[in-house]
């Protein structure tokens, strides 16, 4: 249901993610409003371009690595899909939150990359979405989203390690009303700037699509996933549980291969 919707990630949205994946140097020179505000979005699927961004990245089931030598990691995220509101001029007016399920927004850890999107898609089967979606009653404190936790793991050689630490989605740094109205912002007013692009150029080029996917922020690492990469024959799981109902989760479990 995502081929026909831009798909924006977030980045530095949750604390010391930036720091173990060694990006933070990316982002010296981008302003930001607050310490703990998230650096911007990127894209990394915009359907019908005629870029890489073009290649829909997305599945459920397989996680294939770039044919070049890279070092790929995990992002465990929540994905949010949004309804777009758009004034008379074609800026976004809102985003209404629709539905959340779990993302695996894999990453290459690309030295001499220009912008965050050159490290997040590369081909098919390169991202991971979760087997169901959530309806979001409200998108604000009190709503389905309060109670769930993000975690993730890597079997590997049948042994299964934990690779992002287990964390609370009121623990990202921005999240509902605040999280929104910084990505409207983002969306309308974002340059290309360093890391960053012009977003809002994007929604241009794509028709100013109806819906947007966002992958909202990736969670701290644990030691094994600060310290090991993907690779062949890994499986990879990143589920959302419910705290007060385990047995309630989204679940996304990939077999990472190499082309």
């Amino acid at each position: 249901m995502l081929r026909d919707t831009i798909c924006l990630g977030v980045a530095g949205n949750f604390a010391n993610h930036l720091e173990q994946a060694g990006e933070v140097k990316d982002f010296l020179d981008v302003k930001v409003d607050e310490a703990h505000a998230p650096k911007g979005i990127f894209p990394f699927y915009l359907p019908g371009h005629d870029s890489f961004l073009g290649v829909y990245p997305i599945s459920k089931e397989r996680l294939v690595l770039p044919k070049q030598e890279a070092n790929a990691q995990v992002e465990p995220e929540i994905g949010v899909l949004f309804d777009v509101v758009y004034d008379h001029d074609k800026k976004v007016k809102d985003l209404i939150a629709k539905k959340f399920t779990v993302f695996n927004d894999t990453t290459i850890r690309k030295e001499g990359a220009s912008k965050i999107s050159e490290k997040k898609s590369w081909h098919e089967n390169s991202k991971g979405k979760g087997d169901i979606w959530i309806d979001i009653d409200k998108f604000e404190e009190g709503g389905v989203m309060d109670s769930f936790h993000l975690r993730s793991f890597v079997i590997r050689d049948g042994v299964k390690y934990e690779y992002g630490v287990d964390a609370p989605l009121l623990g990202y740094s921005y999240f509902y009303g605040k999280l929104k109205d910084w990505l409207v912002d983002k969306i309308n007013n974002q340059k290309d700037f360093g890391p960053l692009e012009d977003i809002s150029e994007y929604f241009k080029e794509c028709g100013y699509p109806k819906t947007v996917f966002v992958s909202i922020g990736a969670t701290a690492y644990a030691e094994f996933g600060e310290k090991n990469y993907l690779k062949d024959g890994d499986i990879v799981i990143v589920e959302a549980y419910d705290k007060n109902d385990p047995d309630r989760k989204i679940v996304l479990r990939q077999e990472v291969v190499n082309p």
